[in-house]
């Protein structure tokens, strides 16, 4: 993919939990995630670039409309990344057209007004957790509207959904809904490569090394995990939707306001969290 010329001197991230950065990291030390990663990615090749995170985990596509394209349309991006649409697949309710409409009206505003906009597909769910074997035609029908939306408006997609490395559970956290730091690592040079950013290749599609002496648990083992996962994720989960609640009532974005990057080592996210982050 050929490089980018124009520098960028205003990334701003629109999203959910996945942009805000669960999973790596956490809200004692502070929140990674990958637009932190690509942020980092992108400063020592633009100098001056400051960086905005919008997101706020738990939002619908919707939300993210309603909530962060008018800040982020203020913010004047020369570039945004928008990832949404997850948090609607797990809802009973799921209308693909409908998210599809939300991301497609955010691609249009921001490039309308000059931001290169980068986004991406999702996983096949089944493969990370059984359990979300139904979701498969979802996923699905998302990413083919996504990758429509995004022809129509010129925006980058990062095929994350199409490489099996990233269905790999070393990529995960242990809830299975949320990239560990390594998953985080390998979203951010997805969207670093679909940009065409200095720097960036396909390494990111490469599956992990096969570690040594270890296998899948089958049979019964198997099923004592997935029981074991669904005691401690999915339950609260279940019980949250029942009582019409979010992981994200009453948060806020962690890093609303355009501010310089800093390197790892001194994360953007954790160095200037506004929000109960």
């Amino acid at each position: 993919m050929p490089e980018t010329d124009a520098p960028f001197l205003r990334y701003v991230a629109l999203g959910d939990s996945q942009t805000e950065g669960l999973g790596d990291g956490d809200d004692t030390v502070g929140l990674r995630g990958w637009a932190d990663r690509l942020a980092e990615h992108l400063a020592p090749h633009n100098p001056g670039l400051r960086y905005a995170n919008l997101a706020v985990r738990g939002r619908l596509a919707g939300q993210v409309r309603a909530e962060q394209l008018a800040p982020a349309l203020a913010l004047d991006p020369d570039l945004a990344t928008v990832v949404a649409g997850v948090n609607d697949l797990l809802r009973p309710r799921f209308d693909a057209d409908e998210v599809a409409g939300h991301l497609d009206a955010m691609f249009a505003a921001l490039t309308a007004q000059g931001a290169r906009v980068a986004t991406v597909t999702f996983p096949d769910l089944s493969r990370i957790t059984p359990l979300a074997r139904p979701l498969g035609s979802r996923v699905t029908a998302l990413n083919d509207r996504i990758r429509g939306a995004a022809r129509r408006h010129g925006v980058a997609v990062a095929e994350t959904g199409r490489h099996p490395v990233v269905t790999d559970p070393r990529l995960w956290s242990p809830d299975r809904l949320h990239a560990g730091p390594l998953g985080h690592q390998r979203i951010a040079a997805a969207v670093a490569h679909a940009l065409g950013l200095p720097g960036s290749d396909l390494a990111w599609t490469q599956p992990l090394p096969s570690p040594a002496g270890t296998a899948a648990p089958a049979g019964r083992h198997a099923l004592t995990a997935e029981l074991r996962w669904a005691a401690a994720f999915l339950g609260p989960w279940l019980r949250r939707r029942v009582r019409g609640r979010s992981s994200g009532d009453g948060r806020t974005a962690k890093r609303p306001r355009l501010l310089p990057v800093q390197t790892p080592g001194h994360t953007s996210g954790a160095a200037t969290p506004s929000g109960p982050e």
